[in-house]
């Protein structure tokens, strides 16, 4: 059946089905998605795996309650059980906070996120992306003995939400990326570099850099060695600061907060960060998959910033949070399928650069440490109180320039304070992790962390 006379029927059975209740209304949210990775090995194709996917969800509101139900098939019999499985569900939500459907912005914004000339590059064009990776990678230098991982990926998708309230909204983006892992050996020595690229313009792919910082980045920690155990002045490379803010994303959620899980309840106006500290959630950044004109809830976006200046502006709301808190949506209603639930999520979210290049925040940071990576953060980090102890890699720095590499230490500190103890930001902005949230940051130079080594 096509999918707006679907709707178009879904409707007429809900409100049937539904009766004379004064504030009905119902909602559907469709998704669509393709995607395509290989995985190469020794220049063989290793794994391939290529998949489609989509379905619409479902929403009725009555009584201030929201109920939901999803199906895979939009056919005849998907219609009925659509209906009475979300009035179902609506009938016995526990919950005491109000629902809502959304009506509408008066405009949204107008967004560049499909390049059609990504789906110009077939497959057999990509498997033989991911052969040159590979190829590259082990061509940097002879003590790069193997790649344990290389691959090429696409992705591209459809959303559209449509309700009884008058919301009719659709979009559609795309990327292609890639990664490589690289092992480095000299006698009894080993480690492992690891490089991720994704993008929107096929102008912006270049291999040959991808290989030689996966490459750098195993060759440079083959000398490592513990670093004194102590307290450091410390220079979080860019990949590692976003990956911190990723895993702590969730302390400004509005939902969060409401419940009890941030300590940032409230504290909008206040000083949570230091003074040179501006983090942004951008919905409108160019060439991320995680952009896009409107919400979950169909709320038409804008950049804002949650923190400015250190001070905390506001926490991430969707309609729901906003209306308990007696404020407007920050128009950050997460839906990360058609079949989930809202939630609260950022967008592109990252603390705004400086003009300072990494070379300027290694001056600035004159003698510590530089930290390259960060492992562990699911076991290691507690996203509720902050606190995080996490194994790590890195280089000890010694007037303004790098010296011996350190591994086997571990990295300990708490979030919140390692906001409040920024000290500069660089300008080395980038991205990491595509998807519905996509989170970024320059180099960070932090007052202090604690540090086991030997």
């Amino acid at each position: 059946m096509d999918r707006n006379e679907f709707i178009n029927r879904l409707f007429e059975t809900a409100r049937r089905k539904a009766g004379d209740v004064p504030d009905f209304a119902c909602e559907a949210c469709f998704g669509s998605s393709e995607s395509f990775e290989v995985q190469v090995k020794n220049g063989e194709i290793y794994q391939y795996n290529v998949s489609e996917g989509g379905g619409l969800g479902f929403r009725a509101l009555l009584g201030g309650k929201m109920g939901y139900a999803s199906t895979q098939i939009l056919d005849e019999d998907a219609i009925d059980m659509l209906v009475d499985g979300a009035l179902e569900n609506a009938a016995v939500v526990e919950s005491k906070d109000r629902q809502f459907l959304f009506g509408g912005s008066e405009r949204y914004p107008e967004l560049k996120l499909y390049e059609p000339r990504l789906d110009e590059i077939d497959a057999a064009q990509k498997i033989e992306m991911a052969r040159k990776l590979e190829k590259l990678t082990l061509a940097q230098d002879e003590r790069i003995a193997q790649v344990e991982d290389c691959a090429l990926f696409s992705e591209k998708a459809e959303s559209a939400i449509v309700n009884t309230l008058g919301l009719n909204v659709s979009t559609r983006g795309n990327l292609l990326g890639g990664y490589v892992s690289a092992v480095a050996r000299d006698g009894e020595k080993v480690n492992t570099g690891f490089k991720l690229f994704f993008t929107m313009n096929p102008d912006e792919i270049d291999l040959e850099k991808v290989a030689r910082q996966a490459a750098q980045e195993a060759l440079s920690g083959l000398e490592a060695k513990q670093a004194p155990s102590g307290v450091y002045r410390t220079l979080l490379r860019s990949d590692v600061a976003g990956s911190l803010l990723a895993t702590f994303s969730g302390l400004f959620s509005a939902d969060n907060a409401q419940r009890g899980l941030s300590r940032l309840k409230g504290r909008e106006g206040e000083a949570v960060a230091a003074s040179c500290v501006t983090l942004m959630d951008d919905p409108h950044r160019p060439g991320s998959a995680s952009s896009t004109p409107f919400d979950g809830e169909g709320v038409a976006t804008a950049p804002k910033a949650v923190i400015k200046d250190g001070r905390l502006t506001t926490l991430l709301h969707n309609l729901k949070t906003a209306h308990k808190q007696g404020v407007t949506t920050t128009a950050n209603a997460s839906r990360p399928g058609y079949a989930s639930p809202v939630g609260v999520a950022p967008t592109n979210f990252y603390f705004e650069p400086t003009d300072a290049d990494f070379d300027a925040m290694l001056e600035k940071l004159g003698d510590g440490l530089l930290i390259t990576d960060l492992q562990g953060m699911h076991a290691g980090a507690n996203p509720i109180t902050g606190d995080f102890s996490l194994a790590a890699k890195g280089f000890m720095v010694k007037g303004g320039k790098l010296a011996e590499a350190v591994n086997q230490i571990t990295v300990a500190g708490n979030f919140y304070d390692l906001l409040m103890g920024i000290e500069a930001v660089g300008g080395d902005l980038e991205f990491h992790a595509p998807g519905d949230s996509c989170f970024g940051s320059p180099s960070l130079l932090v007052e202090k962390l604690s540090v086991a080594g030997a």
